[in-house]
């Protein structure tokens, strides 16, 4: 609870991370291989209170909602694939290297994630990073961390908190979400807007060139800006990752929906008490709320707002 605020308790973290694909059974089969084979729903049609976000008059599209088969602390989230069926889905933003304004990746905590990085590899899975360890400032904590690619080329972090797993014995293999990152244009300002939404602890927070990333800037034809990078943490959900390059990158994005990571959500108990507290801190929503009906009473409600950097973020209430 945040002082006397009961609507504050209502929020939960980093409930899932969108994902726009282009063709919904292949993302799937290569999802389910990340562990996601809990599909909460999977819903046809159309999307209501979308208009402000898309600039077109109806959305219609394949949502599919998949949780992790083994969630964990270090893996509480979700992914939510979203396949555009009236009109073509938007390209992936060109040019998008990491940490320009846009979702930058999801990420996946996996224990023995070397291993499972050379099983996907050797699937034939397209590598961004071969595994590496950090040691991030300033506790020091140590964590291994790859990157590969999904069918329509977003980037997925699979990493391992090594400080941080000791006491949280699990088998091996991906355990669900962690974070997602995003690039922003001040790191200290959206830092300051997360904290009123729950995220009010930090792991780490440093900023240089992050020399494995290196070559993602130079395929792009930008050289490799400096980078802050925190992690912001809620006790309830999965984490943030706000990047702030300099120089700043340039816009990336993109439309809603776009192929790759696209939004983040953040779980609510009750979505009516999450948007009453985003009004009483002065949160835009973009749009109305709005509410799907799914199948066996479940609901999906779901209400967008406008962040600091103008990106698609929301609140959700998943009944499912």
């Amino acid at each position: 609870m945040h002082g006397t605020d009961f609507r504050f308790g209502t929020l939960l973290g980093v409930d899932h991370i969108g994902v726009g694909v282009s063709d919904m059974a292949a993302s799937l089969a290569f999802y389910a291989q990340l562990g996601f084979i809990d599909v909460a729903f999977d819903y046809t049609g159309e999307l209501p209170g979308m208009s402000p976000l898309t600039g077109h008059a109806s959305t219609r599209a394949r949502v599919a909602y998949l949780r992790s088969s083994q969630p964990t602390v270090l893996g509480r989230s979700g992914i939510k694939l979203v396949q555009i069926l009236d009109r073509p889905q938007p390209p992936l933003p060109d040019g998008f290297a990491y940490g320009e304004p846009g979702i930058c990746e999801v990420c996946i905590h996996v224990q023995s994630y070397e291993e499972f990085h050379d099983k996907l590899v050797a699937a034939g899975h397209r590598v961004l990073m071969e595994p590496n360890d950090q040691v991030l400032e300033p506790y020091d904590t140590h964590c291994g961390l790859s990157y590969v690619e999904d069918p329509d080329g977003a980037k997925l972090e699979f990493i391992e908190w090594r400080s941080l797993e000791a006491g949280w014995p699990y088998p091996d293999g991906p355990q669900g979400v962690n974070h997602v990152a995003f690039g922003v244009g001040s790191a200290d300002r959206t830092e300051e807007f997360y904290r009123k939404l729950g995220f009010t602890a930090k792991l780490f927070d440093m900023a240089g060139i992050n020399e494995p990333m290196n070559q993602w800037f130079l395929d792009v034809g930008r050289q490799p800006p400096s980078q802050r990078m925190m992690m912001l943490m809620s006790p309830h959900g999965g984490s943030l990752e706000p990047v702030e390059q300099t120089p700043a990158g340039p816009d990336m994005r993109g439309e809603w929906g776009h192929l790759g990571t696209f939004e983040f959500a953040i779980g609510a108990r009750n979505l009516d008490l999450a948007v009453d507290h985003l009004g009483s801190i002065g949160v835009e929503l973009v749009g109305e709320p709005a509410e799907i009906a799914l199948d066996d009473h479940r609901s999906w409600r779901y209400a967008y707002f406008r962040d600091p950097d103008d990106l698609y973020v929301s609140v959700t209430e998943v009944r499912a």
